[in-house]
């Protein structure tokens, strides 16, 4: 196969010769551009002006705007996409709404990596009308190889605005000279540039199988966007063909025009102003301007990319700028920690708003290392941020532009704490392992650099602190990040279904009666070919495995249906008895209808707990993956932390009340584009869906995806649902096992009624008296206990019976103390009865046995200090040592006993004899083995524990005196 680099250096060659057959000449000159050659790069490009130049800031060496009013217009982030969309309104585009940043109507990437995104692959390859043709879109982009270069060159981000110019016609049709010389309109008139400014660039561009020559713009050494002329598809055999449809693919970033024109520093500076400002304040850092001004026009060269030593680059610009390359670096790179702060932020808030979670899955690993990034940022330089304004700063200012995203600002707080505390809870953990390795002071290699942080956690800058503390150099990647991202791909590679050696090619694609009629359990069909074991007919009431839900099981002319599946649109019938059909047969088709409905009611389900779960989690909730079985269903559902029992039934109350709703279930084939126009891109709960038509399951008022799933006609045909299970099964993925139908709900445990009554029983049991309770009421009180809904009972029932242990416990004490207690049972159980309310009494029942734990060790304390008082009385001393022998009833008053006993005289030796068991203690300045003793005193009783303390399990049967004299011979 040719590489995409040799069809660009051959479509090259031809360029160089010809430019007039591939880029907008025409209208070039007739702007007074004409044609030069870089003297540095060596590419052809386009000038008003007599230069040698590009313009490419490696080849110019730099900006030349900064600190400049170069253009007429000044525009903010903002005003740029309102400036452009009005621009190119009257030019005769239509500008529409943004895609997700999350590419869910596509089955090979996660990210939306560019405008063009949004209309592959359907639209570009002739599949699916555009929105509107021509157009121009606002589309926000996430990428993740930049990242280590995000703060440092002034213009890198992971996240940014690809305004996007359209437009995708036959090729008679396609306007290359007018979309070119929109571009120019904008360039002039709508930044305000002047002509001798701009710089066209001529160059190739490939990707997704097609390719297509392209110009790119700059102007003062800033490269403004390009615009790709896709015209060719490239053939398996490495050639370049026509395509039937051209495609004009313009991408701008709106954070260019916004810096260009008011010349700021940084590109952060010009595009989120409000938090740059913000960050400045927040961490009192106040910019060198001059430094950092004489800096960027050559921050460029710093692109880790392009760049093969970047240390080597960093002296060579201290020495242009006559500085110190350690106190350049140090500014540069604290500044660089709030710019990537202000970029990072950005991408989360985003990436979270449209459903995406930081784990340690796929393409959303990024997320994590982007927040941990900004932790870390934020613990090298001590700076106390506030983290939840600078997301709510963004979406404040960008609010004119994407509304949406202070839609969902509380749910993305609560994400990013639950990250916050998975980031604390390896911390210390992290802290050991690199301490280790540092001591070792073996060096650790980029490879195990990377290796620590995917798989530990453990970040750059960590290892970088710990290394200080010793003097050990550890070098940090420059391009830490960016490799650690190509650690994990978007997305896996999908298995086929149906093995490759099933050939059903000339076959035209099966008719499938199922969506006709779901309740259709029987038909007559021709047999139009049998392979093997399998039988295909030209319709089939059979639903394939498919969607996540299993085939349909029966009998054809009475002969068992085992399995049945699909591939290239044609349904495979596995029989029994292949051998006694024949082409052009008719045949007599039942399935098993009791499993067809309990799957019918099962994928209702699933499409009604998956609308539900956005309503009570939040939208950041997405299906993960499905399993649709007779018997139950199985939801994946993308979510940062465990459902806690009162979300589990809150989720399911809401599910059943759409049951009850008698809510309408429609099912129809519907253009993508009106479906996608319709319902958005929650659709595409189920992941990507092929095709021109998608099927839309449209539960009325309430929920709306693209399934081919069976579905009944009405909500209240599911009869009921409940969750039996919810358990994480991967990071930011909790599963949901659920069943519906009479049938099924009747074999299962524990109704919503149940766990009330059996609350209010366990209650009664012990004097409290309830009359009402809800399921709330039960969620909120099991929480005061840390505990499931469905545990309540028993830890109601369990703490009662810890109380009256307790009190039983506080009078034992109390009468060895020689004190006078009053049992409070009776008054505590009234002190309950005098409130109705289950939350309440929980906490106070709570607060009654901490308050009793905290008597019963006040008390224990207390006669641990006259243990011990009355066994100092019996120390006898031997040799070096105090040894105290005694005897403590209570085994746990004797393991008190003898720790005080060893801190209060370092030397002692301490032995005490309970009822069933013997312990010995030895203060730290004793140089006996407390396991050596014992071992002595009571030969043949099993020892546990260590030289400090020791427990065997018999009791002292010798004297005091018998004691004494065997420890005097092991002194000895």
């Amino acid at each position: 196969m040719v590489s995409l680099n040799s069809l660009k250096a051959e479509l090259k060659k031809q360029t160089d010769k010809s430019p007039e057959k591939f880029y907008p000449v025409k209208t070039l000159k007739e702007n007074g551009f004409h044609r030069a050659h870089c003297a540095s790069c060596g590419k052809y490009f386009w000038t008003t002006i007599e230069s040698k130049l590009c313009g490419d800031p490696n080849c110019s060496g730099g900006y030349t705007f900064i600190g400049q009013e170069v253009a007429k217009k000044k525009m903010d982030f903002i005003q740029v996409w309102e400036e452009f969309s009005k621009t190119f309104k009257k030019l005769g585009y239509a500008p529409i709404k943004r895609y997700p940043v999350v590419a869910r109507w596509r089955d090979d990437v996660y990210w939306n990596n560019a405008s063009i995104y949004d209309f592959q692959p359907y639209v570009v390859n002739g599949e699916v009308e555009p929105p509107a043709n021509p157009l121009v879109v606002p589309q926000p982009c996430v990428r993740f190889n930049d990242i280590d270069n995000v703060g440092i060159t002034g213009r890198h981000y992971t996240s940014f605005i690809m305004i996007g110019q359209h437009a995708f016609y036959e090729k008679k049709k396609f306007n290359q000279e007018k979309y070119f010389e929109d571009i120019l309109v904008w360039l002039e008139k709508g930044m305000g540039l002047k002509k001798e400014a701009i710089k066209f660039h001529e160059d190739q561009w490939g990707g997704g199988g097609n390719m297509g020559v392209c110009m790119e713009f700059f102007a003062h050494g800033l490269e403004i966007g390009n615009q790709v002329y896709m015209t060719y598809e490239v053939t398996e055999s490495g050639k370049l063909r026509d395509l039937k449809l051209n495609v004009l693919d313009m991408g701008m970033g709106q954070e260019r025009p916004a810096w260009l024109t008011h010349g700021t520093n940084t590109s952060y500076e010009a595009n989120f102003p409000t938090v740059v400002k913000e960050l400045y304040g927040q961490t009192g850092i106040r910019p060198d301007n001059d430094l950092v001004r004489r800096f960027l026009p050559y921050s460029g060269l710093l692109n880790f990319e392009e760049v093969g030593n970047l240390d080597k680059t960093w002296k060579e610009i201290a020495d242009k700028l006559k500085v110190d390359v350690k106190k350049l670096r140090d500014e540069i790179l604290k500044l660089s920690a709030i710019y990537s702060i202000g970029d990072h932020t950005r991408t989360l808030l985003f990436a979270i708003s449209d459903g995406a979670l930081p784990s340690n899955v796929g393409g959303q690993y990024n997320l994590r290392v982007l927040y941990r990034r900004i932790i870390d940022f934020i613990k090298k330089y001590g700076w106390a941020l506030d983290l939840e304004g600078i997301i709510e700063m963004h979406a404040k200012y960008l609010k004119p532009q994407y509304p949406e995203l202070r839609k969902n600002l509380e749910d993305i707080y609560k994400i990013l704490r639950v990250e916050r505390e998975k980031y604390d809870n390896t911390a210390n953990k992290s802290r050991k392992i690199v301490q280790q390795l540092i001591e070792r002071k073996e060096k650790i290699s980029d490879d195990k650099l990377i290796e620590l942080y995917d798989s530990q956690g453990i970040t750059p800058e960590l290892i970088e602190e710990e290394a200080k503390k010793i003097n050990f150099q550890v070098k940090i990647p420059e391009n830490f990040y960016a490799r650690v991202a190509e650690r994990h791909p978007e997305v896996q590679t999908k298995k086929e279904i149906v093995s490759k050696e099933i050939n059903v090619s000339g076959l035209r694609e099966s008719y499938p009666l199922y969506y006709e009629n779901t309740k259709l359990f029987e038909c007559k069909s021709k047999v139009l070919k049998v392979i093997g074991k399998y039988i295909i007919l030209d319709k089939t009431i059979f639903y394939p495995t498919g969607g996540g839900q299993s085939n349909d099981i029966g009998t054809l002319n009475g002969i068992k249906v085992l399995n049945v599946e699909k591939i290239k649109g044609v349904i495979l019938h596995e029989i029994e008895n292949p051998r006694v059909f024949k082409v052009g047969q008719t045949v007599h088709g039942v399935i098993d209808s009791e499993r067809r409905m309990h799957l019918a009611q099962n994928h209702d389900a699933a499409h009604i707990l998956g609308g539900a779960t956005r309503k009570i989690l939040g939208e950041h909730i997405w299906q993960s993956g499905s399993q649709i079985d007779p018997d139950k269903g199985r939801l994946d559902i993308t979510h940062y932390t465990n459902l806690t029992d009162i979300e589990k039934y809150e989720i399911e109350k809401l599910a059943n009340k759409i049951v009850n709703g008698k809510h309408k279930i429609l099912k129809k084939f519907t253009p993508r584009n009106e479906a996608e126009e319709k319902f958005g891109f929650t659709l595409y709960q189920g992941g990507a869906v092929p095709g021109k038509l998608i099927r839309v399951v449209n539960i009325q008022d309430f929920d709306a995806q693209a399934c081919g799933g069976t579905h009944l006609d009405n909500t209240s045909e599911t009869e009921g649902i409940r969750i039996i299970k919810t358990e994480k099964i991967q990071d930011g993925v909790i599963r949901l096992v659920f069943v519906a139908g009479k049938v099924l709900l009747e074999e299962k445990e524990f109704s919503e009624k149940e766990l009330i009554k059996s609350t209010v029983i366990g209650l009664e049991k012990y004097g409290v008296k309830l009359e009402k309770v809800s399921l709330e009421d039960l969620g909120q009180t099991a929480k005061v206990f840390s505990v499931k809904a469905v545990d309540l009972s028993k830890t109601l029932e369990r703490f009662f019976s810890e109380i009256r242990e307790n009190s039983g416990r506080t009078e034992d004490l109390e009468k060895l103390l020689g004190l006078k207690g009053e049992k409070d049972d009776k008054q505590f159980i009234q002190s309950l009865n005098k409130t109705k309310d289950l939350g309440v009494i929980a906490k106070l029942i709570f607060e009654h046995w901490k308050a009793q734990r905290k008597q019963i060790n006040e008390l224990e304390n207390r006669y641990t200090s006259k243990i011990v008082e009355d066994l100092f009385v019996k120390a006898r001393p031997l040799g070096d040592y105090n040894i105290i022998i005694g005897h403590v009833g209570d085994f746990g008053l004797a393991i008190r006993a003898a720790a005080v006993a060893t801190q209060k005289e370092t030397s002692a030796i301490v032995i005490i004899s309970s009822e069933t068991k013997a312990i010995c203690a030895v203060g730290k300045d004793a140089k006996l083995s407390a396991r050596e003793v014992l071992n002595t005193l009571i030969p043949n009783a099993k020892i546990s524990g260590d030289s400090g303390r020791a427990v065997a399990d018999q009791k002292l049967s010798i004297s005091e005196e018998e004691a004494l004299t065997k420890l005097e011979k092991v002194l000895e």
